[in-house]
């Protein structure tokens, strides 16, 4: 699941890694739930070549842009301390409330002139969580790495100091040597096959990459937010004036599955779009894994997660023998 079911924040261990104290510390002062994020949640993250600057642009807007509808078919995480939370992705809504610095929406990426340049920039003016030296994470002190360039700390930075910043931005869609999907609930084997076959169908095939970018290049800013501030409650039933996710999943589907069988004649492979099932069942009923687990717990087990998970955990030990 998208965040651990049972246990509550406060009960759970913290990795011991000297980094960890330091955000544990600067997270509550940026944001109400972070201290959730990092100790509770539970992604799927898909990462995706690009060839040149130019195929980098057009990936990463189509990236920003259908990452709240890849949250939404992918909700799976409804429930926190045992009980539902009240929502079908709390895990976005945790990143939603984690750290408006270096965390969410982007919307700059849309920007004429965006490019290495621009994310550049952005990475420039998050303030650093830190600086590793001799074996040991120093605090920063809110220090923009621009201002460690310009020569406000007494160390001087290096590359390791840059490379080692640039991986604590966590965006919907995070850029280094190549493209990194971040908005899907953890989920099944299945789902973690059908998330990478989405992503593939929509990116790697030019008509469909084409076709999504058309989609979205008819869309607002404003709108995206919008559906993206809607997902973790209502997921494909989020709507604006002139969006829907339910339909536009739909579309989706159907596009990242002809892509796939595209590109299978392209590279001689098998048709990969069978790993898209569930993405079909899905977006056909417009019911997410979430919805289905929140009717099971009420319908079938009389509302106790405890023995809704026993149940399935003893299915999953069935079918799946200890050897």
């Amino acid at each position: 699941m998208g965040v651990d079911p049972l246990w509550n924040v406060a009960d759970i261990p913290w990795m011991p890694k000297a980094r960890y104290a330091i955000m544990k510390e600067c997270m509550p002062t940026k944001g109400n739930l972070g201290l959730s994020m990092m100790t509770n949640t539970a992604t799927i993250q898909v990462n995706l070549d690009y060839a040149s600057e130019a195929d980098m642009i057009k990936k990463m807007r189509i990236a920003q842009a259908l990452q709240p509808f890849a949250s939404a078919i992918f909700a799976n995480s409804p429930f926190t301390g045992g009980k539902p939370n009240g929502y079908l992705t709390y895990r976005t809504q945790i990143w939603n409330d984690t750290d408006p610095d270096r965390c969410g929406f982007l919307p700059f990426i849309f920007d004429e002139g965006f490019g290495f340049e621009r994310w550049v920039d952005y990475l420039l003016d998050v303030p650093m969580y830190f600086i590793y030296r001799d074996g040991e994470y120093l605090p920063a002190n809110k220090m923009t790495f621009r201002e460690f360039m310009q020569g406000k700390h007494e160390l001087q930075p290096t590359l390791e100091d840059w490379e080692t910043h640039a991986s604590t931005v966590f965006p919907d869609v995070r850029l280094k040597q190549y493209i990194e999907m971040r908005g899907a609930d953890a989920s099944c084997v299945k789902h973690i096959a059908a998330l990478s076959a989405f992503w593939v169908g929509l990116l790697y095939d030019k008509q469909s990459r084409n076709e999504a970018y058309e989609m979205i290049s008819k869309w607002n800013i404003e709108e995206i937010q919008d559906i993206r501030a809607q997902v973790p409650v209502k997921a494909l039933k989020a709507q604006t004036a002139n969006l829907h996710a339910g339909e536009i999943a739909q579309q989706l589907y159907q596009l990242a599955s002809d892509g796939l069988t595209r590109r299978a004649k392209v590279c001689h492979t098998n048709d990969e779009s069978q790993y898209l099932n569930p993405v079909r069942e899905i977006t056909e009923s417009g019911i997410t894994q979430a919805e289905r687990m929140l009717k099971c717990y009420r319908e079938d087990f009389n509302s106790s997660l405890i023995h809704m998970l026993e149940s399935w955990r003893e299915k999953q030990l069935q079918s799946c023998p200890v050897r």
